[in-house]
């Protein structure tokens, strides 16, 4: 007995097997094409469940082999179920655990089941169809997944052809032992790297009534030239009336391959785990936010994008969080990824309604090629996406044609444009002690009258005391007092330039007199400034 999940298809595309649609489960309706963040011992790492939503997460995925080992899904059930246990309100796929298990180096593989020892505390445990289905039911997930044999990618011919018959057995055995009336159950399609044998496997699970499939055991080191060859061959053969899920997929260029093939979900511990490391997804390509040339970089991660991090940030912020070891960063850069691949599928399935998809994937291609192709047209694609997004304002005021859900919270401000890789330009220098809020600028600063630039004010060689003319009080080298060291004036010669960079106006004293005083102490009132700012 299992809960039905309708799904309704919306869109195809013209040109590749893609499309959108939607999917039904009892805690709300998911759009798809759809990624689902994971929350593998029930939690997504560094991220706050009250921030699911915002990001944009639709569905998400924990896992049966971890929450079994601890803290135990009697606790769980107890507590009210996964979804009262992590605070989230949204619908929750649980894996079934054999990707875990088979992918321990010490088991013991029968008809009943798989023996194995885990890897925390050394515990002797037996996971079979059955206890499988009785850990997902007491989780209380809203998808469970039925329990497989998944192989490595170098398995022999043979040795899947065995498999397969194995998991189509425990297949009907975990459709046998599921009596939750309220949980969908999916069956999972596997075969190896042998197209007649995933064609094999395709009809024995498709022919059992499960709620939806997937497709397992790729994305297990074969690598994406070969990956997508076995999904090629695979994907005609799913039902086009149930929802098609793609496992343990999640790097950019990997979703709209998939989404070109006919796959409606995907998961990945992509956008966290890389995010705790720095690495950081942006619709410009991905940046190293460890690297040192975002140290002063003033700029948010992506100028287009509406997530907290982005709204509130800079470049240069994220950087030292990360050099000071502050989990902050961490849970920032997840947040932001997370929006990303929000974003991202949000833009795949406006795409394929509006007849773009093609070009959106040779654009996602070019911006994250794999590492034997040349991205000449990376330029092309990023100035595609910086023309199409909206400044982050205007987004925030109107969602677009992206589905992206408006937000009351105010923005930076920032347009869209192409990201920078070098630091930021300056920002402006503050003004003087003296000057009033809201004051003259800096140009009215010099006296009355326009008068000569800056540079000209300096002339062929006099010093800047001479610059100052009557009035303007001792050098900065002789405010210092004796024993303050060479003067810092030669120092002023701008590195990036020929030209010496122009002298700073003395700023006008609190008490309105010509220019700085040196007090009892031999600190000039432009000295005294800058000691505050310290």
């Amino acid at each position: 007995m299992t809960c039905r999940a309708p799904f309704t298809l919306k869109s195809l595309c013209r040109s590749t097997a893609a499309r959108t649609g939607v999917l039904e489960l009892g805690r709300g309706k998911i759009q798809t094409p759809v990624f689902m963040p994971v929350g593998t011992q029930a939690a997504v790492r560094g991220l706050p469940p009250h921030w699911l939503r915002d990001v944009g997460a639709q569905i998400i995925l924990a896992n049966t082999y971890h929450l079994h080992q601890r803290p135990g899904e009697q606790l769980i059930e107890k507590l009210g179920g996964l979804h009262r246990f992590m605070a989230v309100d949204l619908p929750i796929l649980t894996d079934s655990g054999g990707f875990q298990v088979f992918s321990l180096k010490k088991k013991e593989l029968s008809e009943d089941g798989v023996s194995f020892a885990y890897e925390l505390d050394g515990k002797k445990t037996f996971l079979s169809p059955e206890t499988s289905m009785a850990i997902q039911q007491s989780l209380g997930s809203d998808i469970a997944m039925a329990f497989d044999e998944c192989l490595p990618a170098d398995a022999d011919r043979d040795t899947v052809a065995v498999s397969i018959d194995r998991t189509a057995r425990w297949a009907e055995r975990c459709l046998a032992a599921h009596t939750k009336p309220d949980q969908s159950l999916f069956g999972i399609v596997q075969g190896g790297m042998f197209g007649d044998l995933r064609q094999r496997s395709t009809h024995q699970i498709t022919s059992l009534p499960f709620d939806g499939y997937a497709i397992g055991g790729l994305s297990v080191g074969e690598g994406p030239e070969k990956m997508n060859a076995v999904l090629a061959e695979t994907m005609p053969l799913m039902p086009t009336d149930k929802a098609r899920y793609l496992m343990g997929v999640g790097r950019p260029q990997d979703l709209v391959d998939g989404v070109a093939l006919g796959v409606d979900m995907f998961d990945c511990v992509i956008p966290t785990r890389h995010a705790r490391g720095g690495a950081i997804y942006t619709f410009q390509g991905r940046i190293r936010i460890t690297h040192s040339r975002y140290r002063r970089d003033a700029y948010p991660i992506d100028t287009a994008c509406t997530c907290y991090t982005c709204r509130n940030f800079s470049r240069a912020y994220l950087h030292h969080l990360f050099e000071i070891g502050e989990v902050l960063g961490s849970t920032l850069a997840t947040l932001h990824n997370l929006q990303f691949f929000g974003d991202l599928m949000a833009k795949v399935r406006a795409t394929i309604e509006d007849g773009t998809f093609m070009q959106f994937r040779k654009d996602i291609h070019a911006l994250y090629p794999e590492k034997d192709e040349e991205a000449e047209s990376v330029e092309a694609a990023r100035r595609r996406f910086a023309e199409d997004a909206l400044p982050v304002r205007e987004r925030a005021e109107a969602p677009g044609r992206y589905d992206l859900e408006p937000s009351a919270r105010p923005s930076r401000g920032m347009g869209p444009g192409p990201l920078r890789d070098g630091p930021a330009p300056r920002p402006p220098a503050p003004a003087p002690r003296g000057a009033p809020s809201g004051g003259p600028s800096r140009t009215a600063d010099r006296g009355p009258g326009p008068g000569p630039s800056r540079a000209a004010d300096r002339g062929p060689g006099p010093s800047r005391a001479a610059d100052r003319g009557p009035g303007a009080g001792p050098s900065r080298a002789a405010d210092r007092g004796p024993g303050a060291g060479p003067s810092r004036a030669p120092e002023r010669a701008s590195p990036r330039s020929n030209e010496a960079r122009p002298a700073k106006p003395a700023p006008a004293s609190r008490g309105g007199g010509p220019g700085p005083k040196a007090g009892p102490t031999g600190t000039s009132g432009r000295g005294g400034a800058r000691k505050d700012r310290r």
